[in-house]
């Protein structure tokens, strides 16, 4: 029987969480197969580590060549040369896995292949799943490697996102003795001070404490302050057991920036398509039937000169400035997870993996979102539609000035429970090698959530016999390059409450798995799995003034909804360096978590996912170079889209207000590779074509655009250098990275700037490390050429990407 296959699968497999066996190895130092049977394979790092299995794609123990699954990892080697310190700036080494386009600013935000991404910790829930609007920053302090499963993967991991899931691998317990303090200096005020220590207390009790203080004022004023605690304990019962307990505490405040540089509100289709750089004042009509702003010829000649040729399409630069309010309070967090893992190996051919985990996350900010400078608009036969319009008080005109501004305050509590178990058997049946894997999950997540708004005087609500009962404070930006803020504190511009629920989401699922290994090369994998979700909705009541109709509190509503998913898999080894994979997947997940529900037999039906995959896997030089090639066409269905022919109040009861059978949909081609050329050579490099298309009515061809914030290509390297020098002990790691990000639209038709984008960029950064006994130093360069890009898409802009910096990081290792 194939036993323990042993792979650590770079550009399309993974890293599982701590095993049984290498729990044994630590504790007995043992070894748990011969040489002989371990096919090794490294990400980044010289190919001799070793790996227990291939985990998180498949929970089975296939090697590279054999897996038909999208996977990607990066290992703690490449995230040490890179020195970065959050899950964001790694996304760059992984193929389909970009910034979604957000008016947030805050949390990590990636999508995997235009699609939705779940956040896991060895597997276990990260936060921020099925479309939360508070999210956490996701540090790499307690992270050993990250891996990245693309498509569905409801039938082995539960409730999940339909792109695929990012799992973060977190540093585990040793018996072999080890410390590291770790000081980290930047620009902008940034430092950080780490302690991480493990060793083994008994000959079966291990423990690991790792602790990291951070503070930067940060570039353009974003600050971020993070304070980490980390302790576990492994324990080995005996030969054929061993539990692991884990904590983690996360306290960090971290600055939001929820708008970036703006595009301003500029649509050429009002101007017989001229650009902005065309468009005369001649060309800026008034409203011929005077609904609209009216403008003098001056100020019509005014508004024209403000006009820069790109106005419409890409985001008006402002150099080191913002629109961020003094009202803008941090993103606070407060996060505390608890795990409890337990391994059994009942015999050499059963084994049992379960895991416990409890996770509290407190989350609360105030940002400011809106803020558009509209300039010139013919929305829906009207010219300048008041407040959708240039600016003039007292018959001043201030064709900078922001309109239609919003504070948003914001105070989250979410608490969840998960369990996982996964029972696998093996078995040798005729010539074929059998693995047969039954898992049970169960989810439990409650989420508490009060938002309360603040506006500017542009927002006038009116009761039914056109009284105004609120008109908003905030004083206008007349000038979004220098704004004049308000004064006071959040509190004291009149804040209405328009959001206060309960939701809570509860999902369990079984499935089961096999994987035959056939001798002619054919490795299949057939996998089915019964999920079931029950989402139940409190509505609280909001200010009246904001939604009579929805001030009063309702009862606990709820809905459900169940059904299978699978995972159909085959691969076919041409030689032991050549293969090839098919894949096809279905998931399924809460439509969505922060969406109200009925509670009648109108609900809509969950969405799901559908996933293809067609790969090649080519190994070469004894095993130093691995890459792969995969077309994929991932989609998640099921999205809601207006009936054009309801009218409210009007239509029969017959007729649907909504339909559900929109989709986003994405395909491409993904290229990774991973190489130790020669001793001193070492390149990880990657690349992504993909079309993430927003499909949400099927009848209408308008809505078949870009989705938002995805790029159709993405490339990313980096290369090592190590070359010995001054007769040094050791060599000097030289290493050079180049990443590449095509433009991402930010297309809005309902904002009068369907054709915005956010202008693609090339950033190189440098670094160079010297180790020698126990110490460590190493310097990082970023943004070496100091371009001036946006690195991310905003709602209706762009995020300015860092200037140059260095940072400096030294380690004491004893």
């Amino acid at each position: 029987m194939k036993k323990f296959r042993l792979s650590l699968i770079a550009a399309a497999c993974a890293v599982s969480p701590l095993t049984y066996a290498q729990a044994k190895t630590d504790a007995n130092n043992s070894s748990v197969a011969n040489n002989s049977d371990i096919e090794v394979i490294s990400v980044y790092g010289r190919q001799n580590q070793v790996v227990m299995n291939s985990g998180l794609a498949t929970k089975s123990d296939m090697s590279l060549m054999e897996t038909p699954a999208a996977v990607v990892i990066v290992d703690s080697e490449l995230i040490n040369a890179q020195g970065v310190s959050n899950l964001q700036d790694l996304v760059r080494n992984i193929s389909g896995v970009t910034q979604a386009g957000n008016n947030y600013g805050i949390g990590d935000n990636l999508v995997v292949r235009g699609l939705g991404a779940n956040y896991t910790y060895d597997g276990m829930y990260g936060g921020a799943g099925l479309g939360n609007t508070f999210n956490p920053t996701r540090s790499l302090t307690n992270v050993e490697s990250i891996e990245v499963l693309k498509g569905p993967a409801t039938g082995l991991y539960g409730m999940g996102s339909a792109g695929g899931v990012i799992n973060l691998i977190e540093k585990k317990p040793e018996f072999e003795e080890q410390h590291a303090l770790i000081a980290e200096l930047g620009q902008w005020n940034t430092y950080s001070v780490e302690m991480d220590s493990t060793a083994g207390i008994t000959d079966d009790l291990a423990y690991r404490v790792l602790v990291k203080t951070e503070r930067s004022d940060g570039y353009r004023d974003l600050s971020n302050d993070r304070d980490e605690a980390y302790v576990s304990f492994k324990y080995v019962l005996s030969d054929a057991q061993e539990i692991m307990l884990s904590t983690a505490y996360i306290k960090d405040a971290i600055a939001v920036d929820s708008i970036g540089h703006p595009i301003r509100i500029y649509n050429a289709e009002s101007v017989d398509g001229k650009t902005a750089g065309e468009a005369s004042w001649q060309d800026l009509i008034n409203d011929p039937e005077g609904k609209g702003v009216q403008l003098s010829d001056a100020q019509r000649q005014q508004l024209a000169n403000s006009l820069a040729a790109n106005d419409g399409l890409t985001p008006y630069t402002f150099g080191h400035n913002g629109i961020i309010s003094p009202m803008a309070k941090d993103n606070e967090g407060e996060e505390l997870r608890v795990k409890l893992t337990h391994n059994i190996t009942f015999t050499n051919d059963l084994t049992l993996n379960h895991q416990l985990q409890f996770r509290n996350y407190d989350s609360g900010f105030a940002r400011q979102t809106g803020a558009y400078n509209y300039v010139y608009w013919n929305r829906r036969g009207t010219i300048n539609a008041d407040p959708r319009a240039p600016l003039v008080v007292d018959d001043v005109l201030y064709p900078y000035a922001a309109r239609r501004q919003e504070y948003r305050k914001v105070e989250a509590e979410e608490q969840s429970w998960q369990y996982f178990a996964d029972l696998r058997y093996d078995f040798t049946l005729g010539n074929v090698d059998n693995e047969f894997l039954v898992n049970a999950n169960y989810e439990d997540r409650d989420i508490r959530f009060r938002q309360y708004s603040i506006y500017d005087a542009d927002k006038v609500i009116k009761n039914k016999e056109g009284d105004v009962i609120y008109q908003g404070k905030l004083p206008y930006i007349f000038d979004i390059r220098n704004p004049n803020w308000a004064t006071g504190s959040f509190e004291d511009h009149d804040p209405l409450k328009t959001s206060d629920y309960n939701k809570t989401v509860n999902a369990w699922g079984l499935g089961a798995q096999h994987v035959a290994y056939f001798e002619n090369g054919i490795t299949t994998r057939v996998g089915v799995a019964y999920n079931r979700i029950k989402q139940s909705y409190e509505h609280f009541g909001v200010d009246a003034r904001y939604r009579a109709s929805a001030a009063e509190p309702t009862p606990e509503q709820d809905t459900s909804d169940s059904g299978l998913t699978f995972n159909l898999g085959a691969s076919y080894k041409f030689t032991d360096d050549v293969s090839m994979f098919v894949n096809h997947a279905k998931g399924r997940t809460a439509y969505s978590v922060l969406g109200t529900i009925y509670g009648n037999e109108n609900d809509r039906e969950d969405s799901e996912s559908i996933s293809n995959d067609i790969g090649l896997r080519v190994k070469a030089f004894d095993d130093q170079l691995v890459a792969s090639f995969i077309v994929f066409d991932s989609s998640r269905t099921n999205l809601e889209y207006a009936n054009p022919d309801y009218e409210e109040g009007v239509s029969a009861a017959s007729v649907p207000k909504s339909f559900f059978d929109g989709k986003e949909q994405t395909k491409g081609v993904e290229l990774d590779l991973n190489a130790v050329l020669t001793d001193e050579w070492k390149l990880n490099f990657n690349a992504v074509y993909q079309d993430a298309r927003d499909k949400k009515d099927p009848n209408r061809d308008s809505f078949d655009t870009r989705q938002k914030g995805v790029p159709y290509v993405t490339v990313g390297s980096w290369v090592t250098y190590s070359k010995e020098l001054f007769d040094f002990a050791e060599p000097i790691n030289f290493s050079l990275g180049h990443k590449y990000v095509d433009n991402r639209s930010t297309h809005s038709t309902s904002f009068g700037i369907p054709d915005g984008y956010v202008p693609s960029y090339s950033v190189f950064d440098a670094g160079v490390s010297y180790s020698n006994d126990n110490w460590k130093v190493q310097a990082n360069i970023y943004n070496l050429f100091d371009k001036v890009y946006y690195n991310k898409a905003m709602f209706l802009g762009g995020m300015p990407g860092d200037e140059r910096n260095v940072k400096l990081k030294v380690t004491y290792a004893f």
